[in-house]
């Protein structure tokens, strides 16, 4: 083993468990919508306004959580991260109203994930290991990330129908403590040197951001995203309410999202490799082509059980694989230094998608009773948006142009 990676493996591993456990618990929340919003008596887009403003908090703190990483170090950004997930799950499970779900579900946890979870994650995970193994690190560390639904979907599931949805919440904050020991160990990366800077690579943290927002083929990047967060928090938002719906069993939900995090650690591990050797802007418009293509394909017809777990599994195949993409093509534009914060940049975008998802899926649901336009803007803008990704990453995805002006002193 080489002995970069061999001295890093304990920060790879710190960060896998605190990514799995932290990405697991907030894929799982769409769990409790249905019990949650009956027994306290709210409308359904009431709740996904809870989650929606979570995934707008950690993509609008993401720049800045990784700002103040760059600036004082992972460690205190990671443990302040699991600290606020702990407290905003607690005051989820004695909410007893929409504005207590806000704050918990949505403001809380919604820093918590800026603060852990796949941006910061993966800034963390780029600096252990030489540069010919980093995608492929990426690779698995998202993988870890997928791992966490696994263990979160059918604990969630299982509390909440032997002991109601509160209990699946506690159930959750158990779970979310074990990621502070995780974090602790993956802040160890703060005790490496800072990372050389990159051919061009300006060391001011404004001028850095400066030329990322006129770089062409990261804004494309950033915009294709937008869809990315749409697609994904539609899916673990509305797809436990649309199979009930349906008339499926409930537990039908707790297989789909287990099984798609477990198919999203084989796509995760696929893409981070091929990433290390095709062009990672154009793996990562195909994902989202494909993925389009087969969530039309499966709300186009009434689901079974069957339909659902062959559509889970494709789809989980296709989902945290474009983690390492990105933040493998945002460290070859701008380097290592500020990829917390300019990789936060790109997951803003992807984060307003999340909120359009969440919330616009649920307003859509209120209004007409069904899914059907929901669905179909999805596939549309996805399709949209992997055409626009695949030709500009093959016109070019290399870095911006250096910054002209001198450093300082």
């Amino acid at each position: 083993m080489n002995a970069a990676l061999r001295a890093g493996l304990p920060m790879l591993i710190g960060v896998s468990v605190m990514l799995s456990l932290a990405m697991g618990v907030r894929q799982s929340l769409g769990l409790f919508m249905a019990p949650a919003t009956q027994e306290i008596g709210i409308a359904v887009a009431e709740f996904t306004f809870a989650i929606a403003v979570q995934n707008l908090g950690w993509g609008f703190l993401t720049p800045f959580t990784g700002a103040a990483a760059a600036r004082w170090g992972f460690r205190p950004v990671l443990v302040a991260g699991v600290l606020a997930y702990v407290l905003g799950l607690a005051v989820m499970a004695l909410a007893q109203g929409a504005f207590a779900l806000l704050v918990g579900a949505g403001l809380l946890i919604g820093f918590a994930l800026a603060c852990t979870g796949s941006g910061m994650a993966l800034a963390v995970a780029a600096r252990p290991v030489p540069p010919a193994l980093r995608s492929t690190a990426l690779g698995i560390v998202s993988a870890a990330g997928s791992v966490g639904a696994l263990i979160a979907a059918p604990i969630g599931q299982v509390l909440a129908e032997g002991w109601g949805w509160r209990a699946g919440v506690w159930g959750f904050l158990l779970l979310a403590l074990a990621m502070l020991p995780a974090a602790w160990v993956a802040g160890r990366v703060d005790r490496m040197p800072a990372p050389p800077l990159a051919q061009g690579e300006s060391p001011r943290m404004g001028a850095a951001l400066g030329r990322a927002m006129t770089h062409v083929p990261f804004l494309v990047m950033a915009a294709a995203y937008f869809v990315c967060g749409l697609q994904l928090v539609f899916l673990t938002t509305h797809l436990p309410s649309y199979l009930a719906l349906c008339g499926q069993d409930p537990m039908l939900s707790a297989k789909a999202l287990g099984l798609i995090g477990g198919f999203n650690v084989l796509g995760s591990l696929f893409f981070g490799w091929a990433g290390g050797r095709w062009n990672k802007g154009v793996l990562l418009g195909g994902i989202y082509l494909t993925r389009s293509l087969v969530l039309g394909l499966y709300f186009a017809w009434p689901p079974t059980e069957a339909s659902t777990l062959v559509f889970a599994a494709i789809m989980g195949f296709l989902w945290l694989g474009v983690a390492p993409l990105v933040a493998g093509m945002v460290a070859e534009m701008f380097g290592l230094r500020y990829l917390a914060m300019i990789q936060g940049v790109a997951f803003m975008s992807h984060q307003l998608g999340s909120f359009l998802g969440a919330f616009g899926g649920g307003v859509l649901f209120d209004l007409n009773g069904d899914y059907v336009l929901a669905w179909q803007l999805g596939v549309g803008m996805g399709l949209f948006a992997g055409a626009v990704q695949v030709a500009y990453a093959v016109r070019t995805t290399g870095p911006p142009a250096p910054d002209p002006r001198p450093a300082a002193a």
